[in-house]
């Protein structure tokens, strides 16, 4: 075997993290897998971070049984980096929030959350009661709604940077009628928004590959790195 290969296989054998290293945390929505985080964790690893894209059972368990669970494998496989970053998507964003009420991170770093549902989704509402919806989302799913009873409308304000992306295209016509205008197709704009976020930004993307667009990768990066978006000059 070439030196090349050598060292090629010998990195497949390295921890998760590298020692010193910024470290990134990936956290797939509802109904997901780890699987729709990987062109993001890709671009992520080009960029020189370490990523840990963690895959949970999210339609097996409640939101309080699912946010240690989750977020705790992260942050253990970056148990070397020196700061640990989020980047999540839709249910992702809440289990962090929720998870960070309750449990301090020493390294914490930034926070992005892509289509989050800050303040549930009407459609949650809507369909819940229907016979099938919790088959097809678990626990998890019916505690997104926007009533007070709901996990989202229990969550308390934050005390580290979060940068909000969100959002602006649909491809389920019938959903968006139910949802505030403008949506992604399962979330409104405007519930991706909650008190405390550092900046907050628009994309033409869908809820469900928001998290694939390029810009989406440039603009983690860049609240990672800065705490700001990029945004357009007016």
């Amino acid at each position: 075997m070439s030196r090349s290969l050598l060292v090629a296989a010998a990195a497949l054998l390295l921890p998760l993290t590298a020692a010193g290293a910024d470290c990134i945390i990936l956290l797939h929505g509802l109904s997901r897998t780890s699987d729709s985080m990987e062109e993001l964790e890709s671009g992520l690893l080009d960029a020189g971070y370490a990523v840990v894209n963690v895959d949970y059972p999210s339609r097996h368990h409640s939101i309080p049984e699912l946010a240690p669970l989750a977020v705790q494998e992260g942050i253990d496989g970056c148990a070397d980096a020196e700061r640990v970053h989020f980047v999540t998507h839709s249910l992702g964003g809440i289990l962090v929030r929720l998870y960070l009420e309750d449990n301090s991170v020493n390294r914490l770093g930034r926070v992005v959350m892509l289509a989050p549902p800050n303040h549930g989704s009407e459609i949650v509402d809507s369909l819940r009661g229907i016979p099938g919806y919790s088959l097809i989302n678990g626990p998890a799913g019916s505690q997104l709604g926007t009533g007070e009873e709901d996990i989202p409308a229990q969550l308390q304000p934050v005390n580290y940077d979060v940068g909000v992306i969100a959002g602006t295209r649909s491809v389920y016509p019938v959903l968006s009628q139910i949802l505030p205008s403008p949506d992604d197709g399962i979330v409104s704009v405007e519930s991706t928004k909650f008190d405390g976020m550092k900046d907050f930004l628009l994309v033409v993307r869908t809820h469900t590959f928001i998290m694939n667009a390029p810009e989406v990768l440039e603009q983690s990066i860049s609240f990672i790195e800065t705490g700001r978006f990029i945004h357009p000059d007016p």
